[in-house]
């Protein structure tokens, strides 16, 4: 009893849904070549390994939020900056150090005797000792300058430490806040996709009673795959969401 018209929406839905294919196609080929070439292989090389389809891997939901601080240093760039703030100390102490006299002593010491008999001689034991000083009577300041140059060096590696860690923790909260975020987001999104297959199966089950218009099929229908593929991209997120946090942190932890 229905006129073509409601044949062409329903073709038109169809042909739109599946011109989507070939994108995704291409976008997941090109990941794939991307992971080969980061593993040191051909771009194809994992195609066979990765071909079958599987859920996207997440961590456990568990994850503690109560992070210590220390985890930090496990950064590179933390590291980098805390070994060039000891570097900058030692400097400064290696100038102060320059400032004071040397002191040192030259001679010999030893013995003469060549036999057994002659160790009781009052001469065996010989020792020729001289004490030496040697400082700069007058520099024109120079060496306190020195100090004063490498202090002011430290300071601004210190500095710079300071604002590595700041940085540090600014990608950890940035993290934090993504991965929180999208996870409240998924469940929402997930109580909408089940929601609207729901709508979806009572629509299909009212058009076959005669109570409603295809239309109202298509409709619902396209709700549903739009909160599928939301579904789909957040889960995704929240997996990038945990491989920022883990690279914030500095990895290397359990």
């Amino acid at each position: 009893m229905t006129t073509s018209l409601v044949a062409e929406q329903a073709r038109a839905a169809a042909e739109q849904t599946a011109a989507q294919i070939p994108a995704l196609q291409s976008s997941l080929a090109q990941s794939r070549h991307s992971l080969a070439v980061l593993t040191g292989q051909p771009p194809a090389a994992l195609n066979a390994r990765l071909e079958a389809t599987a859920m996207v891997p997440l961590p456990p939901d568990d994850l503690a939020w109560d992070i210590p601080a220390q985890t930090l240093r496990q950064r590179p760039d933390v590291r980098a900056a805390e070994h060039r703030v000891a570097a900058a100390a030692a400097r400064v102490a290696q100038a102060d150090a320059a400032r004071y006299p040397d002191f040192s002593l030259s001679g010999t010491l030893g013995l003469r005797a060549l036999t057994v008999g002659a160790l009781t001689a009052g001469n065996a034991v010989t020792s020729s000792l001289a004490a030496g000083v040697t400082a700069a009577l007058f520099d024109g300041g120079a060496a306190r300058a020195q100090v004063r140059s490498q202090e002011a060096a430290l300071e601004q590696v210190r500095v710079a430490y300071e604002a590595t860690v700041l940085a540090a923790l600014k990608d950890v909260e940035d993290a934090l806040v993504a991965l929180q975020g999208n996870r409240e987001r998924l469940q929402r999104l997930q109580a909408a996709a089940d929601a609207a297959a729901n709508a979806a199966l009572m629509a299909q089950q009212r058009y076959a009673s005669g109570l409603i218009d295809f239309a109202t099929v298509l409709e619902t229908q396209r709700t549903q795959l739009s909160a599928q593929d939301s579904v789909a991209t957040t889960v995704a997120s929240v997996a990038a969401d945990h491989v920022r946090l883990y690279k914030a942190l500095g990895g290397g932890w359990q």
